[in-house]
């Protein structure tokens, strides 16, 4: 069980904010979430204390950086039941997306081959593949969706072949919330010689992961949308995998050594991914956020999250005026629409009652056809949010329509 009111206590930016002259109940956590004051202190930690860059000095202070950084790759390890030297760290899931499209699709996708996504999916996971496979010649398809909006389980092994070398799709779609089968993805795809690539930005800040589990090849998360500081990210890899790919950037802390005649060696998996000066004040803030959710349970934030989710999508299908395009998500997220109603026009009318939720097409370009209209409204949850935040964005829903979202501009 989750003591919410107890947490709450721990994020600043739950207190005394507000918006529109009223309290802010923050409904965009797929977005990026609130930090906690551990994490907030794991970075005041670094820039107060300790100071100095990593894996380049030579002396006491410059050590317990480079201890305090790779204990955090041990961490991530950890969380994700991976071994320390899969774990690549990042600027965010954008970047590791891009790492293995680049690094590994780039390298060894041929005319010919195919790349397997969804039309669901984030543009972070869909466009790097777009590039690679018009550079090699490949050829992107679409796994199609369901008429609820899932993946179509059916469709997809029927598209599966020799052909298929690479799958890219989120554990979690960050508009419609819904979970792919990865482990039974992973399977068939292994089966025909391919490799799994996960965006893990909306499932790993909510609920337990288990990459050995899953099977997946890569996984891709940030540590922003998980209470840690934005700018960071990770890259889970395979290690045979991260071994043979390339990286996206060369510099100082990736190679072993190099000449004049342009012979590079490069340092082995994670190390030759991490060019330049790292975000070391990111990495540490990450740890502090992955020991304050463990402490909470991943478990139990997944359970109360869809305890919530359920509660407003309940309340949700009694109004008639409010279109739900995800009832069944067992996710942190609702998306939905007040009709007659542009997405744009309704979320400032939640703005102007102090409920910040998100409007648009939410980086998801391909689903909008699906959907059948051009942009929908995104509240998203965390486990900080209360039933107290609920029944007030339920009563803002209940006042939205055509007229009262029109006041708000006049």
């Amino acid at each position: 069980m989750i003591d919410v009111q107890r947490l709450r206590s721990d994020f600043p930016m739950l207190h005394g904010k507000k918006m529109q002259g009223c309290d802010l109940i923050y409904f965009d956590n797929a977005a990026t979430t609130f930090k906690p004051q551990a994490v907030r202190a794991a970075v005041d930690y670094y820039y107060t204390d300790i100071t100095c860059n990593a894996h380049r000095g030579d002396y006491d202070l410059s050590y317990t950086v480079d201890q305090a950084y790779e204990g955090t790759r041990e961490r991530v390890a950890r969380f994700l039941h991976a071994q320390t030297n899969e774990i690549v760290f990042t600027s965010g899931t954008s970047e590791s997306l891009n790492l293995v499209a680049q690094g590994y699709g780039r390298k060894f996708l041929h005319e010919g081959d195919i790349v397997l996504s969804s039309e669901s999916e984030h543009a972070s996971c869909v466009l790097p593949w777009m590039k690679v496979c018009e550079e090699r010649k490949a050829a992107l398809s679409f796994i199609p969706l369901d008429p609820s909006g899932h993946i179509d389980m059916d469709s997809f092994r029927a598209q599966m072949s020799d052909r298929v070398k690479v799958i890219a799709l989120a554990m979690i779609t960050n508009v419609l919330g819904y979970e792919a089968p990865i482990q039974e993805i992973c399977a068939m795809a292994h089966s025909y010689g391919a490799v799994v690539v996960v965006d893990g930005a909306q499932s790993v800040p909510h609920m337990p992961i288990d990459v050995r589990k899953l099977d997946c090849d890569f996984l891709a998360f940030s540590a922003h949308k998980m209470c840690g500081p934005t700018g960071t990210g990770v890259l889970y890899g395979k290690y045979a995998l991260l071994d043979a790919m390339d990286p996206l950037h060369l510099g100082g802390g990736s190679n072993a050594r190099y000449d004049m005649c342009g012979n590079i060696r490069l340092k082995n998996p994670p190390f030759k991914f991490e060019s330049g000066t790292p975000n070391i004040e990111g990495v540490l803030g990450l740890r502090a956020a992955i020991d304050y959710l463990d402490a909470v349970g991943m478990a139990n934030i997944h359970a109360y999250e869809l305890e919530l989710h359920h509660y407003i999508v309940k309340e949700l299908l009694k109004m008639n005026h409010i279109i739900v395009y995800n009832p069944d998500a067992q996710s942190a997220i609702i998306t939905f629409n007040v009709k007659d109603v542009f997405a744009q026009d309704a979320a400032t009318f939640f703005n102007a009652n102090g409920i910040a939720v998100r409007s648009g097409q939410h980086c998801a370009k391909l689903l909008i056809d699906r959907l059948n209209t051009s942009a929908t409204i995104r509240a998203s949850l965390y486990f900080y949010n209360t039933k107290a935040e609920a029944d007030r964005f339920l009563a803002v829903c209940a006042q939205a329509n055509m007229q009262s979202c029109l006041d708000v501009y006049f």
